[in-house]
């Protein structure tokens, strides 16, 4: 069963030289930076992104890490990293696929979850900050 994506976001990314491991294949630490980058453009697009999150009072610390490599990426190609939004209440888990631009062929997938810490008081919250829900336009009532 498929669930849709709350928000998404694209990038292009085209992989450098200097990702690369002895094997001349990007280094498999590699694709959690790409996610970031995705995940970057997911945030920005909600208008939420990392100065916004720390401004509002919370952080959003990365508590689990998932990665499922199906073939390797390499020097020069472009890759196409899509960030989808899945889960917004108490945490959020964004869901990412890589693949390539031309084909289309996956690559690789895989999931973070965050969770709301308030800065000032570096308690976890037990739900997700009414400042995120508005940002999706979920406000609670």
């Amino acid at each position: 069963m498929r669930i849709d994506a709350l928000v998404s976001a694209e990038v292009e990314i085209q992989v450098p030289f200097h990702d690369l491991d002895p094997l001349e294949v990007v280094w498999h630490g590699h694709h959690v930076k790409y996610f970031e980058v995705a995940r970057c453009a997911l945030f920005d697009r909600i208008g939420y992104n990392f100065p916004q999150m720390k401004d509002s009072g919370y952080v959003w610390p990365v508590i689990e890490l998932f990665v499922r490599y199906a073939h390797p990426l390499r020097f020069g190609q472009i890759v196409r990293v899509r960030a989808d939004l899945m889960e917004c209440e108490c945490r959020l888990k964004v869901a990412y696929l890589v693949s390539d631009a031309q084909t289309g062929q996956r690559l690789a997938r895989g999931h973070t979850v965050q969770v709301a810490v308030d800065a000032a008081t570096r308690e976890l919250c037990l739900r997700s900050p009414e400042v995120l829900l508005r940002k999706l336009g979920m406000e609670s009532s």
